[in-house]
């Protein structure tokens, strides 16, 4: 199939960008990478009057280190991630993420901000942003807020943006030198969204535990019982794997993310147990 005939515009700045989406009822789209957008469109599973592309705005392609961490442009693409271009606060995490995502042609046209902002459950970006407590800043036509990434993914393709909003950057704090991660993504082949993707983070210096799961089939979830559980663990050992496997499931069966399905529920037990074992290794 194509797409349905529609308008295109290519604003100069973010405010000229704002300004065509300013009371936008779900019929403006706006364009990044297009990686998520253009297969949606080729299937007429959206079918926008005007499409925005703001990929090229200079408000959105910025990168910003400072001692506390680093503001990288919503319009970022991955591949500048995964080359290095983008300063690494995290201690090597971005890097693998950004590396990991489909293929290289997509990591040369998908951005940060198109992944966060299209939310799809099984996107790598939203739960390695909330486990490193970032915070996606969002312009519109009030001004910039601060959105929370614990807050900003919704539900499946559902974000805490209003309609006449653009996510302008993410800005993402720095780890401390020995902090630890592990990142784990369970997909039937390379490229693929995964099954389960795990990110925990270990930051005991900055009293910073975190672990958090996604999948095709809900929005990343904080694991808060067995962050808690990690906090005490000293190192690795196959005890250490039953409990973290038992607190997931835990976790998970109170969120009442995956029902009774026994093998959703392994997958994440196993991938969750994985990435701490990477953390701690």
């Amino acid at each position: 199939m194509k797409p349905v005939a529609f308008d295109y515009k290519r604003p100069a700045s973010l405010d000229e960008a704002l300004a065509l989406i300013k009371g936008n009822d779900g019929s403006t789209k706006l364009l990044a990478g297009g990686q998520s957008l253009g297969p949606m469109l080729n299937l007429r599973m959206v079918q926008p009057t005007l499409i925005v592309d703001v990929a090229r705005l200079k408000e959105l392609v910025g990168v910003a280190e400072t001692k506390d961490g680093v503001t990288v442009g919503a319009a970022v693409r991955h591949a500048a991630i995964e080359d290095g271009e983008v300063p690494d606060v995290a201690n090597g995490l971005l890097r693998r993420v950004a590396g990991g995502i489909a293929y290289r042609a997509v990591r040369n046209r998908g951005t940060i901000g198109g992944s966060l902002s299209h939310a799809d459950p099984a996107g790598d970006w939203a739960p390695v942003m909330m486990a490193l407590d970032a915070v996606v800043v969002a312009r519109g036509g009030a001004g910039a807020r601060d959105i929370p990434a614990g807050r900003f993914v919704q539900g499946p393709l559902a974000t805490a943006l209003e309609a006449d909003e653009i996510a302008q950057s993410v800005r993402i704090p720095r780890l401390s030198p020995d902090a630890k991660w592990g990142q784990v993504k369970l997909c039937r082949k390379p490229g693929e969204f995964a099954e389960s993707l795990a990110v925990v983070v270990i930051d005991r210096k900055r009293r910073a535990i975190r672990a958090v799961v996604t999948s095709p089939r809900h929005a990343p979830t904080y694991l808060a019982g067995t962050a808690q559980l990690i906090d005490g663990l000293k190192g690795w050992s196959a005890d250490a794997e039953q409990k973290i496997k038992d607190a997931v499931a835990a976790d998970l069966k109170a969120s009442k993310l995956v029902g009774d399905d026994p093998y959703r529920l392994q997958i994440h037990r196993v991938t969750v147990a994985r990435a701490v074992r990477e953390a701690l290794s």
